[in-house]
């Protein structure tokens, strides 16, 4: 994903899924191959969540400047 491009999948959602990897993973049962792809899907929900995370923060800093200085 570039820096210039928003991600379609909406922080719910990504953390929805995220949760439904982690329950599979844990579930066990799954082929090696299974599991790499869904540990990959994993990290990249992570990475998905904590750029609306990121987003989030930007944002809020960007709304209260002057409290974030007086901090």
């Amino acid at each position: 994903m570039s820096t210039t491009e928003e991600p379609t999948t909406t922080y719910e959602q990504a953390r929805e899924e995220l949760a439904d990897v982690v329950r599979q993973l844990e579930a066990g049962g799954l082929t090696l191959e299974e599991s790499l792809t869904l540990w990959e899907r994993g990290e990249e929900l992570a990475r998905l969540c904590q750029h609306w995370l990121d987003r989030a923060r930007e944002r809020l800093a960007a709304a209260a400047p002057d409290d974030a200085a007086e901090s």
